[in-house]
């Protein structure tokens, strides 16, 4: 069943054209990929599609009660919430009829009248009814599961939300727009300052979810995972393709090769008219006049193809080295660092040696930047020793873009870094990161976060380093700059040291994958998939921090992960088993609740007394699985 059409909508601002004649269809429980450069109108149409901006032209159906998710860029929250609170704002319908029952119980308890008492009771059961269908006494348990599976941990559910970072917000907004539970889900960037565990729970979610869904992302691998169709917008129209990207990306080809294919045949048999058109008038006879009109009413009947766009803009990165560095690149021995009285991670070795190509992945908030930022000098670390190896350069990219110069324009900012550049050089390589004409004299303070990446890439590129620190280098680029970084990092001759929670980067680019808990690092020698499988397969062939230990020691280590692991496994059966004991606990609270429904039940004060004695028992020991609960997910 169609639940969402769009019929020839068009959106334009002055006389920029955004959208043209876009149509569509999305059936139940559809989950579809809307893929497209940055700027080609996916947000535009999100907010058509979402009721939030009216098109210029077209119309919009949605079938009846049917309602539509967006989570938007936009975030508000009620200043006053906590984390916990603004989340449970989601429920507040039920929380409003919860607090009314708990009200009731109280009336009906001192009430002696007796018909007062049996409108109470009549109003407590049709509330009652209502409150189990809405699934009331599982909401607190909705909310604790869906903020810890997107990474906030119940330590951050009493902190106000005005204290949130970006991150959390986008994280909370997400959380909120999940437990809305709505039947067509609009995710513009959904994996955006998710960490991998979050963007796997993410997947799980999307994957038992019931009803429609539209992603916008550029997080190739999650698209890969979730949808079954994607639609391409390009030029302001849409292309459909009946399968997730990797098949798009095929049938993209197969398709523009058609074209192709049409588009020159269709020019060779207008060449050949045009000659044949050209030779008959040179003969300058009536009949052979008439056999040159005859063809030209053949051309002009002739509905032209026009050429397919081969290619669309992208930017153009090529990695060189000035100079080569030697064998050892990191040696990191026993580094600690702490920020006040907070230990961010201590004893921590590693070593990376020349060509290598290493991935550190990880929860947010371990450390991850603080080491890259430790390993560049940018700071110190409290203890430990960090060498860098002879004729080591660092090409450094910082995700937060700190390097940049905010008062500076796009064309000075690359200048004052690279003074012996002519002026011709550094708008060429400007044109080639695609900031071109008036562009280059953009102030950087009101470039986008795409540009801002563009800048910063390209200022690393110019280094030529041997030594490439890339934190979170395809966050704000689109799917074709990510391909064109993927691409240069390919013929790249240099060391690759990467933090990423691109899983399609990190296939495509590393034969390394550091695991960094915080506490230890755990080395798989390979890819992202190769990681994913040793994982699922508990293998002791992970590697810890084997450089430079004894056999000893590497041992003891493997023990010791092996525990860790064998610890893991009992704390999520024990999660399973509170889980369970939630269940049946909140089934029996029902159904005392229902007990103290029946009229009749009130003729026997002594039984009232004890049900309700036994309620409030099973909602105390409700509480303390809670909370239980939450103490073991974190």
């Amino acid at each position: 069943m169609v639940v969402l059409e769009a019929q020839n909508i068009s959106k334009s601002y002055g006389t920029d054209v955004i959208l043209k004649d876009i149509n569509l269809k999305i059936e139940d429980s559809e989950k579809v990929g809307l893929v497209g450069k940055n700027g080609a109108g996916k947000t535009t149409l999100f907010k058509i599609l979402s009721k939030q901006i009216e098109p210029d032209n077209g119309a919009l159906f949605i079938s009846n009660d049917k309602t539509i998710g967006y989570l938007s860029q936009n975030i508000e929250f009620e200043i006053t919430n906590n984390v916990f609170e603004e989340a449970l704002k989601v429920f507040e319908n039920v929380k409003n009829i919860e607090n009314r029952l708990r009200e009731l119980e109280l009336l009906i308890s001192s009430e002696k009248d007796e018909q007062k008492h049996s409108e109470l009771l009549n109003e407590y059961g049709i509330l009652l009814d209502k409150f189990d269908m809405l699934d009331g006494y599982s909401i607190e348990n909705q909310v604790r599961r869906i903020l810890t599976g997107l990474g906030i941990p119940s330590s951050d559910f009493t902190k106000s939300v005005v204290n949130l970072s970006g991150g959390q917000k986008t994280r909370l907004s997400l959380a909120k727009l999940l437990l809305k539970n709505p039947d067509i889900l609009l995710l513009d960037e959904p994996t955006n300052h998710l960490d991998l565990e979050a963007i796997k729970f993410l997947e799980e979610f999307l994957k038992e979810y019931r009803g429609a869904c539209i992603i916008i992302s550029h997080d190739r691998y999650f698209l890969d995972v979730i949808t079954t169709k994607t639609f391409e917008l390009i030029n302001g129209t849409i292309e459909e393709y009946n399968g997730n990207y990797t098949y798009f990306i095929n049938e993209r080809q197969n398709r523009l090769e058609e074209k192709l294919k049409h588009y020159e045949l269709q020019q060779k048999e207008i060449q050949r008219l045009e000659e044949m058109i050209e030779r008959f008038r040179s003969f300058n006879r009536e009949k052979s006049i008439k056999q040159a009109e005859s063809k030209e009413k053949m051309l002009d009947r002739i509905e032209r193809i026009e050429k397919p766009q081969v290619f669309q803009n992208s930017v153009k990165i090529k990695f060189e080295i000035k100079f080569q560095s030697g064998n050892d690149v990191i040696s990191l021995e026993n580094i600690k660092k702490s920020f006040g009285d907070k230990t961010l991670f201590e004893n921590l070795s590693l070593f990376i040696k020349r060509g290598e190509r290493v991935a550190l992945i990880g929860s947010n908030g371990k450390g991850k930047t603080t080491l890259f930022r430790i390993i560049c000098g940018l700071i110190e670390p409290d203890a430990g020793f960090v060498r860098l190896g002879k004729n080591v350069l660092i090409g450094y990219y910082d995700q937060e873009q700190s390097n940049l110069s905010e008062d500076k324009t796009v064309i000075d900012e690359v200048w004052d870094e690279y003074p012996n550049l002519t002026t011709t050089q550094i708008r060429n390589y400007l044109a080639a990161f695609l900031f071109t004409k008036d562009d280059v004299f953009k102030s950087i303070s009101t470039l986008s976060g795409g540009e801002k990446a563009r800048l910063s890439m390209l200022k690393v590129m110019l280094k030529k380093p041997n030594l490439l620190l890339l934190d979170e280098p395809t966050n704000h680029l689109d799917i074709l700059s990510r391909e064109a970084l993927e691409n240069a990092l390919m013929d790249y001759e240099g060391t690759i040291f990467a933090i990423s929670h691109d899983r399609y980067f990190l296939n495509k680019i590393f034969n390394k994958i550091i695991e960094f808990d915080g506490s230890t690092f755990s080395e798989f020698i390979g890819n992202f998939d190769y990681y994913i499988q040793k994982k699922n397969t508990n293998s002791d062939e992970i590697v810890i921090n084997t450089v430079g230990k004894t056999k000893t020691q590497i041992k003891d280590e493997r023990r010791k992960e092996r525990e860790k692991r064998e610890q893991q496994k009992a704390k999520e059966n024990e999660i399973k088993d509170i889980e369970k004991q939630i269940e049946s606990l909140e089934s029996k609270i029902s159904d005392l609740e229902s007990l103290l429904c029946q009229p009749d039940i009130y003729s026997e004060p002594d039984k009232v007394v004890q049900i309700t004695k036994e309620l409030n028992s099973n909602k105390d020991l409700l509480s303390r699985l809670y909370e239980k609960w939450e103490e073991l997910l974190n």
